[in-house]
């Protein structure tokens, strides 16, 4: 499968999640945010680290990318797309998923190994993943805290759209400790910490994340 990662102005982890979906097994295809084709991928990512306009709110001038046009319409007709961090961030902003993303209630930039259990593994990415299963990646992020008013939130629980929930401590604020949300259909995912960091053994937090990466494939034969 051919993965798009796009670069935005700031990224910092488009390499890394390009070279993650290599070691998933997947062709990276590298898309520029200034873009207006998504050059025949199956899917995309949008990387972590910053954008232009985060002085604004995370995410909210990057979702006006020309890219970010293609990219909504193909996840509207069904197109995996994953969000990493700041690329969460932007799915929120283009209101692919519900709720935003605000600074740590601590007020402080935090960077750690961070355990999380799997609520949902229905999604296109999370489907190498048992549910309930406890894994630990890296997470990095100064405005990480997910939000969204209570009737979205009890939405979310209830119809199986928290896809991932921080283990041990709330690192960030995050309602409910929630790390990462799914749209309804389950192609659209926003996750908070960085499973691109996670998928040697020999750097990182081991290789809990690398299931983000190879579980196109597995949702593409089931």
């Amino acid at each position: 499968m051919k993965i798009g990662v796009v670069t935005f102005p700031g990224s910092l982890d488009d390499v890394d999640a390009a070279r993650a979906v290599g070691i998933g097994g997947q062709e990276a295809v590298a898309l520029w945010h200034g873009d207006h084709d998504l050059r025949g991928v199956d899917a995309v990512v949008l990387p972590g680290g910053f954008s232009y306009g985060d002085y604004l709110r995370c995410g909210a001038i990057s979702r006006f990318s020309p890219v970010m046009t293609e990219v909504i319409e193909a996840a509207k007709k069904g197109m995996p797309v994953l969000g990493i961090c700041n690329g969460f961030q932007i799915l929120c902003e283009s209101h692919l998923l519900p709720g935003a993303l605000i600074r740590n209630d601590h007020r402080k930039f935090v960077c750690r190994d961070q355990r999380l259990r799997i609520e949902n593994n229905r999604t296109a990415w999370t489907s190498a993943y048992a549910e309930g299963q406890e894994i630990t990646v890296v997470l990095k992020n100064g405005e990480g805290g997910y939000v969204a008013d209570e009737p979205t939130l009890d939405r979310l629980e209830g119809e199986g759209q928290v896809l991932a929930r921080y283990l041990d401590l709330n690192p960030n604020g995050s309602a409910r400790d929630i790390a990462g949300v799914t749209n309804e259909r389950g192609n659209v995912v926003g996750l908070m910490p960085h499973p691109e960091h996670s998928v040697e053994e020999l750097t990182g937090s081991g290789t809990d994340g690398l299931g983000f990466f190879t579980s196109l494939v597995e949702s593409a034969f089931a």
